[in-house]
């Protein structure tokens, strides 16, 4: 319970976070944005989802696909 707790005010801050960052118009913005939506994406199936209890392939997988996702839609950017 506790865990869960901090996880979600973690991805609170991150979301309100993310409201400032795009507030300012800089040169690194969605670059911070899609970061933090990444973090927050990973906390929540490795929390929410309870894949930290699952088979080390699987959290493998997880982050491999957060990273690919972010990776493209940066070189398409």
């Amino acid at each position: 319970m506790k865990s869960s707790l901090i996880t979600l005010v973690v991805l609170v801050i991150l979301t309100i976070l993310s409201a400032v960052v795009s507030n300012y118009v800089t040169n690194y913005a969605t670059t911070i944005i899609l970061i933090l939506a990444g973090l927050k994406f990973i906390g929540i199936t490795y929390f929410f989802m309870d894949l930290i209890k699952a088979h080390i392939f699987w959290r493998i997988i997880i982050a491999a696909f957060v990273f690919v996702i972010l990776t493209i839609i940066l070189v398409i950017y």
